[in-house]
């Protein structure tokens, strides 16, 4: 037996013992009792690997099972007797064919993640195995739970005692290790007697290509997911932050080049295979399929036919080796969570946004929610959602839509709220037009069903299907240009298709808007091209809903939740209505253009569509919506709540309204198109005289609306004495806001002129009432104006 030589490198043989449990993949992994040896190709040392942190399994409270966590490049390098991992960074990029590369580089140095003493040489010399167990039991951040979230628990160290790792499993391109972290926790959100929290956190190790994928450039008028670096070798006089899309290689095969020149369709080298995780109930199966393959319409766009299939997994039988963590196969996943949603995320090499896996998470009770969703959408003109219990093929046909909105994610498609509003509100009651065209000309719109329909609008569509904008983006991302060798050479191609719809609706991207909305066109949830129409209609069949709850919810020896569950689900929808015409308030449409564009990009909403949205919201929601007020179905679900309900909504919209970047864009509306904008002094007075109109009419002012009176004062005084709330410097690129600084814009006087105005006007109404209520109510109010005006008196 050979002796550890001086540098402490043991002979194989005494470090990988017959008793080790070996498993062959990317590197060879043995585990010998708990401790887990990883066996890496000396060929693999200096190669790029991908690393995503995720959270597998978490304790209440703590997010979900398959979350990301953290995402990080890696490089394993040989050192002497050490093996080191370090983190590599593409966000600072220079060719290195240029002179300032090396300035990169050295401000770029790769930090060492740990560190390896080497225990062995492999038995053909061209191998090396290092302990890796110590990667996964001791706190290495990145790989454990995030440092920005342990706050939150009052996270103070790893109880190494009660950490483990769980599994580490080797496949021909990754690495997936499974290990249980437990935390001295002084805020945990749930067993808290313990004081600790303990999370699942898989990781996932990937190699990346040896030859990255060309990339293709971001474009704003087109929305993508994308990767992002700050290049410092271009022509700019300045360093230049560069995009490229997230998108799947899609090659043509050599010999099929001339028939796709051609304009044939042709499959690709290697199609997107999605598989249907074994644990999927199996009548839901073909309904998941269905909608991944709905995709392949908007490839034949891009030239490709057969771009995309849905597959059943092997049987263990057939593959006892088949696992949905091997990055060779991505899969919709079935997850028993009573999270109800579902979500599509992507794993993409960061030098060339080449997506190299995806694992859609399909969370059971996502059919709740499309319950809900069709229920209170559709159900004042469809049957077959009058009740909360669908047929199969009813909630098939949902889980069908999600399937297709969420694989669209993983193809490298946001969101796009801007969709919707291409089509006029009433083509939507038309059966021909619908089925032709969908509700939406992009299923990636948050336009979930259709509201807008009436009774007796027959055969009408009730959802969206892949639109044209879908073809069209996908066309944009992923057909070839054979005849571009670089990213660069492929620009003009690309604007040229853009510029060929230049100004149709049809093929808008509008952004997600998060934390207020801006731009009342790129809106969620909404339909159509006015949101003031739509919400008409849509109310109309809430109208129709309310009074049927309870025969349409009803099972004899059940109980009322599901009434409950409903009759909340049209609040929600009511209220959504009322955000929708809220926009329109103060409202500027952003429409992404170019130099070689004409027109602006920010344009105000028109003033009479204002005015017509503050007469909506005075009409539909400030004077009290007693069709919602149904005695029959407040006795089964409460002893009371449904005042303090009515209020609630009101003063949402409210406080909504009177926000401070709302008022601020009406203030420079006004300075820049003077008479011709609402200005933020004609929608103070509009709304003062709607919500307070019983003082020019002598009418007694009941309970509701002195609640929404009350609540105006509130929000008044909000406004005298309160500053814009300062935004957290991370979410600052993610929010949509307009920054005043209260203080010393108009905000305050006109604030102040409305006051006054309104305090002569109850002195002059407490004279005129006759009821005592109103009297006292009115007493109050100026009580609450003089402390407002008069703080310190």
């Amino acid at each position: 037996m050979k002796k550890p030589g001086k540098d402490g490198i043991k002979p194989y043989n005494q470090v990988i013992t017959k008793n080790a449990k070996t498993d062959s993949g990317l590197f060879t992994i043995h585990k010998i009792d708990d401790d887990y040896f990883y066996e890496i190709p000396d060929s693999l040392f200096d190669r790029e690997m991908l690393m995503v942190t995720r959270i597998a399994k978490t304790a209440n409270g703590i997010g979900f099972g398959g979350g990301k966590q953290d995402e990080k490049v890696l490089r394993w390098q040989k050192k002497d007797k050490m093996v080191l991992l370090r983190v590599v960074s593409y966000n600072v990029v220079a060719s290195d064919s240029l002179p300032i590369h090396e300035a990169v580089v050295n401000s770029n140095f790769e930090p060492v993640l740990f560190t390896f003493p080497i225990k062995a040489i492999g038995k053909d010399s061209t191998s090396t195995v290092i302990d890796a167990t110590p990667l996964f039991t001791k706190d290495v951040k990145p790989f454990g739970f995030p440092v920005r979230q342990r706050k939150n628990y009052k996270v103070t160290r790893l109880d190494n005692d009660l950490s483990y790792i769980e599994s580490i499993k080797s496949y021909p391109l990754n690495i997936e290790s499974r290990h249980v972290k437990t935390y001295a926790a002084g805020d945990p959100p749930s067993n808290s007697d313990t004081g600790n929290i303990s999370l699942m956190m898989s990781n996932s190790m990937i190699l990346l290509p040896k030859t990255p994928m060309k990339r293709r450039m971001f474009d704003q008028r087109v929305g993508w997911f994308t990767t992002s670096q700050t290049d410092y070798g271009l022509e700019a006089q300045e360093s230049k932050t560069i995009r490229f899309l997230d998108r799947w290689r899609l090659e043509v095969k050599d010999e099929d080049i001339e028939k796709f020149k051609r304009g044939e369709l042709v499959e690709p080298k290697k199609p997107i295979v999605y598989y249907i995780d074994r644990a999927t109930p199996k009548k839901w199966r073909k309904y998941i399929k269905e909608g991944i393959e709905d995709w392949q319409v908007a490839f034949e766009a891009a030239g490709f036919k057969n771009a995309i299939i849905a597959k059943d997994p092997p049987s263990k039988d057939e593959d006892p080796d088949w696992s949905p963590e091997d990055i060779r196969y991505s899969v919709v996943r079935y997850l028993a969570s009573p999270i109800p949603n579902a979500n599509g995320p992507h794993v993409s090499d960061p030098r060339s946004g080449e997506i190299l896996e995806s694992d859609i998470n399909w969370y059971h009770n996502v059919m709740s929610l499309l319950r809900n969703w069709f229920f209170v959408q559709t159900a004042a003109i469809n049957p077959e959602a009058q009740h909360v219990a669908f047929k199969d093929e009813i909630m098939g046909r949902l889980i069908r839509f999600v399937s297709s909105h969420e694989v669209g994610h993983t193809l490298g498609l946001p969101h796009n709220m801007g969709s919707s509003v291409a089509y006029p509100v009433d083509s939507l009651r038309s059966a021909s037009f619908t089925k032709k065209f969908g509700t939406a000309p992009s299923i990636m719109d948050y336009a979930r069903f259709n509201y807008v329909a009436q009774p007796g609008d027959k055969d009408v569509a009730l959802m969206p299907n892949i639109g044209i904008y879908d073809k069209y983006a996908i066309a944009w991302g992923y057909r070839p240009i054979l005849e571009a060798k670089t990213a660069d050479d492929e620009k003009e191609t690309l604007d040229q298709w853009i510029l060929k719809h230049d100004g149709d609706p049809l093929y808008r991207f509008g952004k997600q808007q998060s934390g207020g909305v801006i731009d009342p066109s790129s809106q969620t949830e909404d339909l159509g091209d006015d949101a003031m129409k739509a919400s008409m209609y849509g109310i109309a069949n809430l109208k129709r809903i309310v009074p049927n709850l309870i025969s349409w919810t009803a099972e004899d020896g059940k109980n009322y939740d599901d009434l409950k569950t409903m009759y909340e689900q049209v609040l929600g929808q009511f209220n959504r209505y009322m955000g929708h015409v809220t926009a329109n308030i103060g409202g500027v449409y952003e429409n992404y253009k170019t130099y070689d564009q004409d027109g602006a990009v920010y344009t105000h909403v028109d003033k009479a569509k204002q005015k017509e949205a503050m007469a909506f919201l005075q009409k539909q929601l400030f004077e009290t919506p007693n069709w919602l007020i149904d005695e029959n179905i407040f006795n089964k679900i409460e002893s009371a709540g449904n005042v303090e309900r009515i209020r609630g909504y009101q003063v949402r919209t409210l406080n909504n309204l009177l926000d401070f970047g709302r008022m601020a864009r009406m203030s420079e509306n006004e300075t820049i198109n003077g008479k011709n904008a609402y200005s933020m002094l004609n929608m103070m007075e509009d709304l003062r005289k709607g919500i307070w109109s019983e003082l020019n009419s002598r009418r007694t002012i009941d309970l509701y609306r002195r609640n929404l009176q009350r609540a105006y004062l509130d929000r008044m005084a909000y406004l005298m004495t309160e500053k814009q709330r300062e935004l957290p410097a991370r979410f600052r690129r993610f929010v949509s806001r307009t920054n005043v600084d209260v203080n010393q814009s108009d905000i305050r006087a006109i604030t102040r002129a409305e006051l006054n105005t309104l305090q002569r006007s109850i002195r002059s109404g407490i004279t005129r009432t006759a009821d005592t209520m109103t009297r006292i109510h009115l007493q109050d109010a100026l009580e609450r104006i003089d402390a407002i005006l008069n703080p310190e008196s």
